[in-house]
């Protein structure tokens, strides 16, 4: 149905009506903001003013608490009125900006008179607060905007579910209270908004897709009966933008009783975290916890060993392949990684249970006075059907009593006099006052002579026995370290515990560099999940029940013992986890073809739900005809049909040439007014060479580990920090580089960041990835 003139000046008499409405509302809310903030100020200086503190007596001091209790109960709600008010004036801010981006018109069954409801990020009510001028997009009834073409609908509501026909659904775009683009559209957001959205260049942060959003992601997004949702979406199908559209409806659903501090998203690195960090504040929500796992490990585990980073395990696959143990440190991580592990390690804390658990000696002094065989005794002494956890909380209460009792066999030996002797003037006051203060003696009880040796001595020996009381309530008395050591030190029992015969066959190999790490203090990255399961498995969970959601991006890098341990620390969490197969680029995932099994196989059937994005919307038509050509499945990837050049490919004789060339590509570009060019490379030790080459001709951006924030201009990148952002632009450094199998998905994602251009530059034989696209689908610069 076009729309007419007529319609258009119509909806623009609206739209100056509504913001003539949030301007009168801005005002006066601006006006409660500052007599209350007013309030505040003036409140929080006279505060004790008001307050009479009086501690002479019980009551006196009853009067007192109850006074400061009632004055801080005033000042608690004027900061609380002003948080309000405050939010309110933002979400009318982004309003005035651009008051909605869609209407629908629904007759809900039984009405003979159809009602329009406008659809914006926020919703607003006129001055009586009686009608809704803008409806939240996560609204119950929004969803028809996205869900329906017109026609018969139905939509969910917690009162049950809401039957009628939409008679027509229409889209704006409306900038500085005008409107720019009006259209009426069927089931899909129109192509028109589309087209205006992915045209634009590359934004440094993340933003809101609530004007955009198609049906399957709102599928995702709406989503509140799976505990765990897994997505599985191509390059640039909006997996991380419907995640966090997600978070914000979920926000908005349960607001009476969720909270952004309960919900925490697991990303691929520190600079994605800043990347996706605006997206819930410009929907007006707080952002949630964000994290890495990598991060995690480093809080649980780092203070006892040097953990590798997931990159520095990537750099090494990609770079070591002639270095002696290089087979068997890839067998490794695949074991490692895989269920097989998992089955392995649950089978030896079984085992554990029975025998073979490892313990410190506990010294005194340089002397042994807990021995670790005395403790391996009394430990398997306990009742066996009790789990290992149980029965260390038994052993630790064991232990103390028995640290009690040396502890008074210590007051009668001649150090205690010694230490007594040495107690300064200022250590024997403070012992005095605290004796004091717990009415051991009186003033007078110090001319017994007897009686002050006595005291002192308790005292020096509780302070030197308080660390030994300590390492038992921490279980410091576990060998843990020697415990994970055991399993490649001992091929005797990993054999017995590998009931299933799935060892590698280097298994003999993989234990000597295993050993050696650990005597060095380090954990690789395979090794650092399994280590902490085990450890937690021992000494029991340290679970998280506060957090109600859990976001893993760029879950297809995750280990299934990753995905284990997850699940057993979040145990009240639901799960939405996102990625996709085609960019699993680490070792222990290239070769599987649905990475999340793992993780789905710790569900109930009827509690996991899959969805598959197979549209592509960051990149042009003819960049998604090039990458999808040469990965598996690639013909169900569909490109949203936003027109653009093919990919070029540049070959250079030498490395002087390949520099020339890009510098030249790169200005083209700058010319061309892109906000984002991104050189990408193959590995950060390429990332290094290529800025040092080019930094004199043209201004650079090296990224590295380091980097926290993502900014505009030129900047030089390994192929794995940029996964998980776009550019406008990309300039493949060296597309000879990727000559392996393994590569080809981190061939296809450092392609898939494009989002206008794409430029490939080859130094050497062309890789077997561009000789399976064929040229019909780039094009060759001569």
């Amino acid at each position: 149905m076009s729309v007419t003139d007529q319609d258009w000046r119509r909806e623009q008499d609206r739209v100056t009506r509504v913001l003539a409405e949030i301007d009168k509302r801005i005002s006066v809310l601006e006006q409660e903001e500052g007599e209350t903030r007013a309030e505040i100020v003036e409140f929080r200086k006279n505060f004790w003013d008001d307050v009479t503190v009086n501690l002479d007596e019980p009551d006196d001091i009853i009067e007192t608490h109850a006074t400061l209790r009632q004055q801080a109960e005033v000042l608690s709600e004027r900061e609380r009125r002003h948080r309000q008010t405050t939010g309110q004036l933002k979400k009318l801010r982004r309003l005035q900006q651009s008051p909605y981006f869609g209407c629908i018109d629904f007759r809900e069954q039984g009405e003979r008179e159809a009602e329009r409801i406008y659809i914006g990020i926020g919703s607003f009510l006129d001055q009586s607060e009686t009608e809704y001028l803008i409806y939240d997009w996560r609204a119950p009834v929004s969803s028809l905007y996205y869900d329906y073409a017109p026609g018969p609908v139905e939509y969910e509501t917690p009162g049950g579910t809401i039957e009628g026909e939409m008679v027509q659904k229409r889209q704006f775009v409306i900038r500085d209270g005008m409107i720019k683009s009006l259209f009426d559209t069927g089931l899909t957001i129109g192509d028109e908004l589309l087209q205006e959205v992915l045209g634009q260049q590359a934004n440094l942060q993340m933003k809101s897709i609530v004007a955009t959003i198609q049906q399957e992601q709102n599928r995702i997004i709406r989503n509140t009966r799976s505990r765990l949702l897994v997505v599985q979406g191509a390059a640039g199908s909006g997996k991380t933008s419907a995640a966090m559209q997600r978070v914000a409806y979920l926000l908005y659903r349960f607001r009476e009783t969720l909270r952004a501090e309960q919900m925490v998203l697991f990303s691929p690195n520190r600079m994605f975290n800043s990347y996706v960090s605006s997206v819930l504040p410009e929907l007006g929500e707080e952002n949630m916890q964000q994290t890495t796992f990598q991060d995690y490990l480093e809080y649980r585990l780092g203070r006892t060993f040097e953990l590798e980073e997931p990159f520095a395990q990537l750099e090494y696959t990609l770079t070591a392949g002639e270095e002696s143990g290089y087979a068997a440190r890839l067998e490794s991580i695949r074991y490692k990684s895989s269920p097989a592990y998992v089955e392995l390690i649950e089978r030896y804390v079984q085992y554990l249970g029975q025998e073979g658990l490892q313990f410190r000696n506990l010294k005194f002094r340089g002397e042994i006075i807990l021995s670790k065989e005395l403790i391996y005794d009394q430990f398997y002494q306990l009742e066996r059907s009790l789990p290992i956890p149980n029965r260390l909380e038994l052993l630790v209460e064991a232990l103390l009593q028995q640290l009690k009792q040396r502890a008074l066999h210590e007051l009668e030996q001649p150090w205690v006099e010694e230490e007594v002797e040495l107690l300064d003037n200022e250590e024997y006051l403070e012992a005095f006052r605290s004796l004091q203060r717990k009415k051991r003696f009186t003033e007078n009880s110090f001319d017994d002579f007897d009686r002050e040796r006595q005291l002192l001595a308790e005292r020096v020996v509780q302070k030197l026995f308080k660390p030994l009381r300590a390492q038992i309530r921490r279980l410091r008395f576990l060998d843990i370290p020697a415990v994970y050591r055991r399993l490649f030190a001992d091929p005797q029992l990993v054999a017995q515990l590998d009931l299933n015969d799935r060892l590698p066959d280097c298994w003999a190999e993989i234990g000597e560099q295993t050993v050696a790490r650990l005597e060095r203090k380090e954990l690789a990255l395979e090794d650092a999940t399994p280590y902490l399961y085990l450890q937690e498995k021992i000494e029991g969970f340290r679970t998280n029940t506060a957090v109600r959601n859990v976001f893993i991006d760029e879950a297809q890098d995750y280990s299934a013992f990753q995905f284990a341990f997850l699940r057993k620390l979040f145990p009240h969490g639901k799960m939405t986890v996102l990625g996709d197969f085609n960019q699993a680029i680490y070792a222990h995932s290239a070769d599987h073809q649905f990475v999340f099994q793992p993780l789905i196989d710790l569900y109930q059937e009827e509690d996991v739900e899959t969805i598959l994005l197979t549209k592509s919307y960051r990149s042009t038509r003819q960049i998604v005809e090039f990458t999808r050509s040469f990965i598996a499945g690639g013909e169900s990837i569909e490109p949203f049909n936003r027109p653009g050049e093919k990919p070029t490919l540049t070959r250079v004789e030498d490395e002087r040439e390949l520099h020339d060339k890009i510098i030249e590509q790169i200005r083209t570009l700058q010319s061309a007014r892109y906000n984002t060019i991104a050189i990408i490379c193959r590995t950060a030790s390429e990332s290094k060479h290529a800025y040092e080459a080019l930094q004199s001709a043209v201004d650079l951006r090296l990224i590295d580990l380091r980097t926290t924030a993502y900014e505009a201009g030129v900047l030089v990148i390994p192929s794995y920090l940029a996964k998980g952002v776009e550019f406008d632009a990309v300039i493949l450094y060296d597309a000879s580089a990727y000559r392996e199998e393994s590569e080809r998905k981190l061939f296809y994602t450092a392609c898939t960041r494009a989002m206008h251009e794409l430029h490939l530059f080859a130094s050497g034989e062309l890789n077997p990835f561009l000789l399976e696209a064929g040229e019909d689908t780039y094009r060759v610069n001569r």
